[in-house]
């Protein structure tokens, strides 16, 4: 295809990466999400495939610095914008201040692909930014502008971490995510193969994955394909185990269920179960993994606009059901049997806090020994930071159940 619709039934136009882009930014501030709406608008424009990077970049870029952006801009505004003339202004200001592309493309590129009056006003104002990022004398109001994520974000990790530590992994989620696949072509991040290969699944036991959509760990477990985490106490995969895979929502078994499907996977079992109450007797698991939704803080480079979207009140919500889990995990396995908690954040109320919570609420719970460098101490288990492997941020804590 060699033309879409403009938007509000306006004369088709020839689509360009940057009017894909703009599109998509639209969606994603009427409450899309990047990774979904980005897919479906490159599905059918018969872009190449240099465009459709392009607007992938452009797109999840601007949802990164979406109030870096808007801060350039802002400065050179009167008045309301519409969400046309503010997406296609935060695009402009992405491309001239993070991706450095010169501002006579820049600017003139994305005027071209804003409709109405609202043109003037875009390309106006971008050639302002333009002046001010060529002039080297840009002073950001204060570091949550400058890396562009919201006040307690930032706040809490500094808290969390340490600035300095925090300030690094603010930067690294600030970057486009590596790609990594498993040996059986299954696209995963590092840090979730690790997780998967940390819960140990051996030939002939049973795994009960309570949280398992998208069913990435789930599979890595059926199939032994996830790399074995670093040593120094870290469990090595030794499948094919049968792996239950259990997520309480329908749409989300469904995407597990495909999942295993596309593998070619038969020693998986998708059902739609709530982890917290799961219909399955006292401990007849060998292993439970628990890999319980969080506030996502250490993925946000791979989810680029759920910086917006996730409230700091999230994080003790979250805590609380992340315990009702493992307590529903502890009931699962069986004496001798491995309980795994992984959370993909880095927030101390949803990692270390966990397992003070559950050495004196789980007592029969032993811990096991965390996994090395690149991982971090934190409680009885560990934390992987984004800048120590160039990988998602993960918290493991590995636990055994005694008689």
């Amino acid at each position: 295809m060699g033309t879409g619709s403009a938007r509000g039934g306006a004369r088709p136009v020839a689509l360009t990466a940057r009017r894909v882009a703009l599109e998509a930014l639209l969606e994603i501030e009427g409450g899309g999400r990047a990774n979904v709406v980005v897919p479906r608008l490159l599905e059918h424009t018969g872009l190449d495939e240099r465009d459709r990077g392009l607007v992938t970049e452009l797109v999840y870029g601007t949802c990164r610095m979406r109030r870096a952006c808007d801060w350039l801009v802002d400065r050179h505004l009167r008045g309301h914008t519409d969400p046309e003339v503010r997406a296609g202004l935060r695009l402009g200001a992405y491309q001239l201040a993070h991706l450095r592309t010169p501002p006579h493309a820049a600017v003139s590129a994305t005027v071209e692909e804003v409709r109405g009056p609202g043109r003037g006003v875009v390309n106006a104002v971008l050639r302002k930014v333009a002046g001010d990022v060529g002039g080297g004398d840009l002073r950001w109001p204060d570091p949550a502008t400058e890396l562009s994520y919201p006040d307690w974000i930032v706040a809490r990790l500094a808290r969390d971490l340490g600035p300095a530590a925090a300030r690094e992994a603010l930067v690294v989620m600030n970057t486009a995510p590596s790609v990594t696949r498993r040996s059986d072509g299954y696209t995963q991040d590092q840090a979730s193969q690790w997780v998967a290969a940390a819960v140990g699944a051996q030939a002939g036991e049973l795994v009960v994955d309570l949280c398992a959509a998208p069913g990435g760990k789930a599979t890595a477990m059926a199939y032994g394909a996830a790399d074995p985490i670093p040593a120094q106490g870290g469990a090595q995969q030794g499948g094919p185990a049968l792996v239950v895979a259990a997520d309480r929502a329908t749409d989300r078994a469904r995407i597990v269920a495909g999942n295993v499907a596309g593998l070619g996977l038969e020693n998986v079992v998708t059902v739609v179960a709530d982890g917290t109450a799961p219909p399955l007797r006292p401990a007849i698991s060998d292993r439970v993994l628990v890999d319980a939704p969080c506030s996502g803080l250490g993925v946000l480079r791979r989810r680029p606009d759920a910086r917006w979207r996730v409230r700091a009140t999230d994080v003790d919500r979250l805590a609380l059901l992340q315990r009702q889990l493992l307590e529903a995990a502890a009931d699962l396995v069986r004496p001798g049997g491995t309980v795994a908690y992984s959370v993909c954040t880095l927030t101390v109320v949803e990692t270390a806090a966990i397992d003070r919570w559950a050495a004196s609420a789980l007592p029969w719970l032993a811990p096991l020994p965390p996994p090395g460098p690149p991982w971090t101490p934190a409680g009885r288990g560990a934390l992987l930071l984004p800048q120590a492997a160039g990988t998602d941020g993960m918290y493991l804590l590995l636990l055994r159940r005694t008689a």
